[in-house]
């Protein structure tokens, strides 16, 4: 996959599938993307009920702006309810919990098929975005970031993975599962998210939380899953360039221009020397800006 076909997230904004006072005010939030939950976030009990208005919520979300994604349940039995609840031409795709290897998502494809089908959905259309949340996940992370067309993103989700662990989900315990899922999702062409760290106190300190941000993104994060709307400005800012980031970039890449005509692959500029994953860079920088301005 290119970059030109992934998503644009910066944000991705957790909201339970039934709670009406939070989907109501869901696309107001400025979020990238909202995940709608029918799976920590909703007892066993109320799961049924938060799949009768799944569609409907989707739609009305939907025409708000963000992309909707909705998060199943890890049980194939909830989750083959999950799907045909879900599937619908205004969904942008699932998030899946808890994958083990590529043959969990590739099953699912098969249910996700059916649906697109029954629902009068194009073929394809329905997009994954893998959790990888447990030891053995993480062992097989190259094989699940390939394993279907249509996954677009994937996570490591740090709490789940830190009570298998039986660890503190913080930077120190998941840095190299966080980091063996970046290189995973850029290796397949998917994109990488997550924060080195845990996601769920919502009451961090901002300047803790946004340093954690900044991190992030310096290691390769392309963007961030939250559970309060207060944390998705901070995720925006914080995964979207700067003003000195983008002049820099826009000089790299009119420098290498001048360059080329020159019959020079590499060349000095402000005390460097630049070559091609400079410029690859600085050209990725100033796609992302047109994708944000296109999406605001």
């Amino acid at each position: 996959m290119n970059n030109s076909t992934q998503p644009f997230w910066r944000s991705l904004l957790f909201c339970p599938a039934n709670s009406e006072k939070f989907i109501a005010r869901a696309h107001e939030r400025k979020a990238d993307a909202v995940i709608l939950d029918l799976e920590d976030s909703i007892s066993i009990l109320e799961k049924p009920q938060a799949r009768e208005k799944l569609k409907q919520s989707i739609v009305r979300i939907s025409q708000g702006g963000p992309d909707v994604l909705v998060r199943i349940n890890r049980d194939l039995d909830l989750a083959v309810a999950d799907i045909a609840a879900a599937v619908c031409p205004e969904l942008y795709g699932l998030v899946i919990p808890k994958v083990k290897g590529p043959e969990h998502l590739q099953l699912l494809v098969e249910l996700i098929e059916i649906n697109e089908q029954k629902f009068n959905v194009k073929p394809g259309h329905t997009k994954l975005l893998a959790l990888v949340e447990t030891p053995e996940g993480i062992a097989r992370i190259n094989e699940i970031a390939k394993a279907s067309p249509r996954l677009v993103g994937m996570a490591v989700g740090g709490e789940d993975l830190a009570t298998e662990l039986d660890a503190e989900p913080n930077a120190d315990s998941l840095y190299v599962a966080k980091m063996l899922g970046v290189l995973a999702a850029r290796a397949a062409g998917i994109l990488p998210i997550g924060v080195i760290g845990s996601v769920a106190d919502i009451n961090n300190n901002d300047q803790h939380y946004k340093e954690m941000l900044g991190r992030s993104r310096r290691l390769g994060f392309a963007g961030a899953t939250c559970v309060h709307p207060r944390q998705v400005a901070m995720i925006n800012e914080a995964f979207s360039p700067g003003s000195a980031q983008v002049n820099a970039a826009k000089r790299i890449v009119q420098a290498y221009e001048d360059a080329k005509k020159n019959g020079k692959g590499a060349f000095e500029f402000d005390g460097r020397m630049i070559d091609a994953p400079i410029v690859a860079r600085a050209q990725r920088l100033l796609v992302q800006l047109d994708q944000q301005k296109n999406f605001s």
